[in-house]
């Protein structure tokens, strides 16, 4: 039965109403509807070694895709149609931040030798020491001017790795929590706090700002810039994509729950890449509107995504797979 005009104006009411009251605590918040899952068309590759497990994922300058890999001594790259390994010398912890930047270098974080190791395309390998007894590491993002950056929770900090040399921006508080990082075109420099639930700007001069969350207890995670400065982050506990502009927060409902939010990459045409850890899928939200991805296994957890120069759509599949979408899929 469908509903009738009075219930229909119920709904209405009191969807107003709980606009109304977010609006009055500082917060924009918006229910998204989902479009219906689609069968996600992807290429996949599956890694070459059975316990490898792809973590996080990185586009570089020529195409290839890097990949970091937990538990295992080595990082690997997908080029030609083919998967590359080269071995690093350590056994990877939670290898979450790669970068890859402007010279092709590929960067990862490497907690278990306290250090950030970078492999050249030929696969040499070298590494900075953090020179901290114990190191516990966040996401990784490269910056226009060739330097990384990346999240050291054990020194609180957002950290600039730029010729060998360590540039730490510490955060005022100890429950910052710092996770995500990334940049944008003009080299500023944006993170999510967890503890601290907020989001840090660092500007291309070194000043940084805190922008405190309206809605307690969001544990921002993941985070991305678009193309026209659009702050996006992921609030993995609630199930939303917040979003910064101007001064000013908004965030997006999902309508499903649990869905282990994971993983965020800005592409073409506005959209916003992220993984659905829980559903086995991808998921695109464009023009207010989000699109789920569904992938070809009932057992993928995508755990990060990419986006290439193409549109192509990458992701880091810890059940053992580099996957992508490709853009004309992703662009429907």
């Amino acid at each position: 039965m469908r509903p009738g005009p009075f219930l229909h104006a119920n709904r209405r009411a009191a969807i107003l109403l709980m606009i109304l009251l977010l609006l009055a605590s500082g917060v924009a918040a918006m229910m998204w509807w989902p479009l219906g899952p689609r069968s996600a068309k992807v290429i996949e590759y599956p890694m070459p070694v059975s316990t490898d497990i792809p973590t996080a994922v990185a586009v570089a300058p020529d195409g290839s895709v890097w990949f970091s890999i937990d538990f295992s001594d080595a990082v690997g790259v997908v080029r030609g149609g083919k998967v590359e390994r080269f071995v690093k010398g350590s056994r990877s912890t939670e290898p979450i931040g790669i970068a890859v930047d402007t010279s092709g270098k590929v960067w990862v974080t490497d907690a278990a030798t306290v250090s950030i190791v970078t492999v050249s395309a030929a696969g040499e390998v070298q590494s900075v020491k953090l020179g901290t007894p114990i190191a516990r590491l966040g996401r990784m993002a490269a910056a226009p001017d060739g330097a990384v950056w990346f999240a050291e929770s054990t020194s609180y900090s957002i950290t600039r790795l730029s010729n060998g040399q360590l540039t730490r921006h510490a955060i005022d508080s100890v429950r910052g929590g710092p996770y995500g990082v990334a940049v944008a075109a003009d080299g500023t420099v944006w993170a999510t706090l967890q503890s601290g639930n907020s989001l840090l700007r660092i500007a291309p001069d070194g000043k940084t700002t805190e922008h405190q969350i309206p809605t307690p207890g969001v544990s921002p995670t993941d985070i991305a810039v678009d193309a026209a400065g659009v702050v996006w982050f992921l609030e993995f506990p609630t199930d939303r994509i917040g979003r910064f502009q101007d001064g000013k927060f908004e965030e997006l409902a999902l309508a499903e729950k649990k869905l282990g939010l994971t993983g965020l990459a800005t592409g073409p045409g506005g959209a916003v890449w992220f993984g659905m850890l829980r559903k086995g899928s991808i998921g695109r939200l464009r023009n207010g509107k989000v699109v789920e991805f569904k992938l070809p296994r009932a057992s993928a957890r995508p755990y990060s995504v990419a986006v290439d120069p193409k549109g192509n759509v990458w992701y880091a599949d810890i059940t053992g797979y580099v996957g992508m979408l490709p853009a004309a899929e992703a662009a429907r």
